[in-house]
């Protein structure tokens, strides 16, 4: 075995190395290493510095130098697109006469000033600058009280919408002479001294008022004052309590004959003759706003009694009832009414229909033919003037003990509390049909008008109520048990024999006077059905639904009615739907009726889609189409 060196693995390795190497790489001198990032340019690199350019005197540039950069659109000194022509002008002016820019041409320049959503809540005499202002525009912000000293007085359109002034007052003292347009919308306005800051005494030049959205109560008053102004033709009232009485067009447009606009709706000549002579009997209408409350069907409610076992005869029978419920406002002044409450239990609502749909038996148990009555005691109040046709009235009233009030008060579902000022109303209790009709309609007549106008911009809350009520019998039926006794062979069959010869004579007897004899089964049946007459019932256990707001505004805005359809979403599945079909076709006993029945029975396919909860909503507010209905009303 041969061994090697470090020196010679070293060598011959550099050997290797040598030989390898290209023979033009061994020969050729050494270069300098070039970079290639280097420009490619015979300058230097000082040429290459860019040298600071020479200040310019501005005084060397003209005039029309600099128009063209002003007027050309890829100037970045361009003005922007959408600019007046008076921008165009002041930026030329500006260039061709800088001098006359001073504070007094600026202020002498503007006709309109518009400061909206500001957070101003102070008018100062800086406005008295503005010397040729003819509209001011102040609306949206935190304005309490105008000093109108403060005003130029060339102003003629003045608008402060959206602002906190509650009295006319201020802007009385020495008002704009040539002001046309007054619009104080959306404000604080309230009580009947109002009426006597809108006279020709202060604005007679004025066209157009707007003061809608206030809280102005007295109509008659208000007209009075408004008939002094000569020139007005265009009037904004909408949205106080005073447009909620019924005669409020009709007698404003009578009493008015030079206007031209009431609310944003041209008066229409034929509408002046339909309200002609309406003026006259102000003194005779009845300053109450009436509204009427219709609830319709109420669809895709769940039979919950297929859930329930058929009841033994010592009880529990159970009977389910569903009612709508809507709160509205107490009329304060209207005397004796005194509405009670829902005070029941109330249980946490049940568990989804899915869930449901598993612990649903796989038969379907028949209910007793005989409804039971529901012994619940009633309270009712009516409102002053509230009629209701269909037979409702408040929720009742189980107790008017302060203490047990408030037992029950943190057990009660809080949609079925009224809110603040309102009262619940209630449709009667319907048992369960497909299809529930509710039939009930309400008029409500209130003078207190500054709530009702509260509650309509506030909205009713709809609700749609499960009512269970468990009976029990007072006095459990007696068991019978019958005990048996020793008996000798001979009186057991002397005892067999009469039995025969009675049932034997007894037969030949009910054939002889054509009665049929009733079959065991049958008695038996009709034992299971009967059920005790005397009764024991628990308190309603109570089961909201379904739940929904219903928007009023619009009853403001003008609009005379307010229909909804709420939809509060599927309740029903269709493992329920079919067990409510074969309950409901086992109680036919006719065959016919079960052949229509079963011809008339859904489809339960993948297509199938349940019926949603809802409820037909109507709340209108009445208003007189003529002179002659509101005469016949006052003559009623």
């Amino acid at each position: 075995m041969t061994t090697c060196r470090p020196s010679d693995v070293h060598r011959n390795i550099l050997g290797v190395w040598n030989v390898s190497l290209p023979l033009a790489e061994k020969l050729a001198p050494p270069t300098l290493n070039k970079s290639r990032f280097l420009p490619r340019t015979w300058r230097t690199w000082k040429e290459l510095v860019p040298r600071e350019e020479e200040a310019v005197n501005p005084g060397e540039e003209t005039v029309e130098a600099l128009l063209g950069l002003v007027r050309s659109p890829h100037s970045p000194w361009a003005l922007l697109e959408g600019s007046s022509a008076e921008d165009h002008f002041l930026r030329e002016l500006a260039i061709q006469n800088p001098l006359v820019l001073k504070d007094t041409f600026f202020y002498s320049y503007f006709r309109s000033l518009r400061v909206v959503d500001k957070q101003v809540s102070l008018v100062d005499k800086g406005l008295l600058k503005f010397q040729k202002l003819e509209e001011l525009v102040l609306s949206a912000n935190q304005i309490k009280e105008i000093d109108v000293v403060n005003l130029p007085p060339t102003l003629k359109v003045l608008e402060l919408y959206g602002n906190k002034i509650s009295s006319l007052e201020c802007l009385c003292t020495s008002p704009p002479p040539f002001l046309q347009h007054l619009g104080l919308g959306q404000n604080k306005l309230l009580g009947p001294l109002e009426s006597l800051y809108v006279t020709a005494d202060h604005w007679p030049n004025l066209i157009s008022l707007d003061l809608s959205f206030n809280d102005l109560t007295d109509l008659q008053g208000m007209i009075a004052s408004l008939s002094t102004l000569p020139h007005l033709r265009l009037l904004g009232l909408q949205g106080n309590p005073l447009a909620l009485v019924p005669y409020y067009r009709g007698f404003t447009i009578d009493s008015l004959s030079g206007l031209c606009v009431l609310d944003d709706i041209t008066v229409s000549p034929s509408e002046k003759h339909q309200f002609r002579g309406l003026s006259h009997s102000g003194d005779l209408l009845a300053r109450e706003a009436q509204l009427v409350v219709t609830i319709g069907n109420v669809k895709g409610v769940l039979d919950t009694s297929i859930l329930d076992p058929e009841p033994g005869p010592q009880g529990p029978f159970i009977t389910y009832s569903y009612y709508v419920t809507y709160d509205f406002v107490e009329d304060e002044e209207g005397e004796g009414s005194d509405y009670g409450g829902v005070l029941a239990e109330i249980v946490r609502p049940s568990p989804s229909m899915e869930q449901l749909g598993e612990d649903i038996p796989e038969e379907v148990f028949e209910e007793a033919e005989d409804s039971l009555e529901s012994g619940l005691s009633t309270q009712s109040g009516e409102l002053e003037g509230s009629v209701a046709s269909g037979g409702s009235g408040p929720l009742p009233r189980l107790t008017d003990s302060a203490e047990e009030l408030a037992k029950l008060r943190p057990r009660m579902d809080p949609r079925l509390c009224p809110s603040p000022g309102t009262v619940l109303f209630s449709t009667i209790r319907k048992p369960w049909t497909d299809v529930i009709p509710c039939n009930y309609e309400m008029h409500h007549t209130l003078r207190d008008l500054v709530p009702l106008k509260a509650f309509l911009l506030a909205g009713t809350t709809v609700t749609i109520v499960e009512e269970k009520i468990l009976s029990w019998p007072l006095v459990p039926p007696p068991v019978e048990t019958v005990l048996p006794a020793k008996k000798g062979k001979g009186e057991k069959d002397k005892k067999g024999k009469k039995d025969k010869d009675k049932k034997g004579k007894d037969g030949k007897d009910k054939a002889g006077k054509g009665e049929k004899e009733t079959a065991p089964k049958e008695q038996k049946a009709s034992k299971k059905k009967e059920l005790p007459k005397e009764l024991r019932q628990d308190p309603p256990i109570l089961r909201v639904l379904g739940s929904g707001f219903v928007a009023l505004e619009p009853l403001l805005m003008g609009e005379p009615l307010v229909s909804e359809v709420c939809n509060f979403g599927v309740i029903r599945t269709l493992e329920t739907d079919r067990l409510t079909f074969l309950r409901d076709a086992k109680k036919n006993k006719n065959k016919k009726a079960k052949r229509e029945k079963k011809s008339a029975a859904p489809k339960y396919d993948s297509d199938y889609q349940p019926q949603p909860l809802t409820v037909e909503v109507q709340i209108q507010l009445n208003q007189y189409r003529s002179a002659e209905e509101a005469l016949r009303e006052i003559a009623l």
